[in-house]
């Protein structure tokens, strides 16, 4: 799409950039190469959803990262990825909303591209409870929306 086309399209409006999120197989590593580069990890957390470990990685002039890792009982949806991506993968792009349901008409709208639910809102253990689900963007790939207002509904 040429800049003459895309800059008629309208924004999508009610998203805020959260955070990158980061699978590895070996937390060791990327946690060693995460505090290099000056970021503070978080509190470990499980999440039984989807059978990982998750932390959140903060730095003051970077953006967010949340590492994700396979909990080592079981498996979980994260092992066929990793699975394909031995040295670990930046897979999705998260970012949060006050209004889910006004947020994803505005994208619908706004005839950027497709987008399919892949995972409905469910509660999140990382944020708080806070609902999150994800989407599959066409060309562009995995998004993650967590619901900051979820008495909304969406």
């Amino acid at each position: 799409m040429d800049d003459a086309v895309a800059s008629e399209l309208p924004y999508i409006t009610g998203l805020r950039f959260h955070h990158l999120g980061l699978a590895v197989r070996q937390p060791e590593r990327a946690t060693r190469f995460l505090h290099a580069l000056g970021y503070q990890l978080g509190e470990e957390v499980f999440d039984p959803l989807q059978n990982v470990k998750l932390a959140m990685a903060i730095h003051d002039n970077m953006p967010d990262v949340e590492l994700i890792y396979p909990s080592g009982s079981g498996t979980g949806p994260l092992d066929l990825l990793l699975s394909a991506h031995t040295n670990g993968l930046v897979y999705h792009i998260c970012y949060e909303t006050d209004d889910l349901a006004k947020s994803l008409l505005a994208f619908k709208n706004s005839g950027a591209a497709r987008l399919a639910c892949i995972l409905p809102p469910k509660s999140a253990v990382l944020f708080g409870g806070d609902p999150v689900s994800f989407y599959m963007v066409s060309g562009v790939g995995l998004i993650e929306i967590i619901d900051r207002n979820p008495s909304n509904g969406a």
